[in-house]
């Protein structure tokens, strides 16, 4: 396969990572009513709304909420572009310490992994709800991914 046929597929593969703003987690009814009316439908959507720190707290004034919340909301979104991370395991990353695509694609998996068991046995005092070192090492490299594909376009 060709560079130009490959990027053009991992391209189409990274756009495929756009969520309903529904499956986002955390999002009260209202909060997610209070999105739609902002005209933003999908995770992409508020990833490319907030995207400077003025853009943030612009939403912040229009939804009339703090902007914590919104910086939340935006860093799941980001998250949830990765492919094998979506919504399922954006809000553990987030909870596990991790903000961004850009901070995944460079934590080593083996410390990720770890910080991951302990936020599980802390919460939870299950380690075998922990997701596998592979799935967490497929994390990694789709964030890369996702990065490099986002550079291209």
């Amino acid at each position: 396969m060709s560079t130009k046929a490959t990027g053009s597929k991992n391209r189409s593969m990274m756009q495929s990572c756009d969520w309903p703003i529904e499956q986002l987690p955390g999002l009260s009814q209202d909060e997610q009513s209070q999105l739609h009316n902002c005209g933003i439908q999908t995770t992409g959507g508020l990833v490319k709304q907030g995207k400077t720190t003025q853009d943030r707290l612009a939403l912040a004034n229009k939804l009339q909420v703090h902007l914590q919340y919104v910086n939340k909301w935006i860093a799941l979104a980001d998250l949830a572009r990765v492919p094998s991370v979506g919504t399922q395991y954006c809000g553990l990353l987030l909870h596990a310490g991790v903000g961004s695509v850009a901070q995944l694609a460079q934590i080593p998996t083996h410390r990720l992994h770890k910080q991951i068991l302990r936020l599980q046995v802390a919460t939870m005092q299950r380690r075998d709800l922990c997701p596998a070192i592979e799935l967490v090492q497929q994390w990694s490299q789709q964030a890369r991914m996702v990065l490099t594909v986002t550079c291209n376009l």
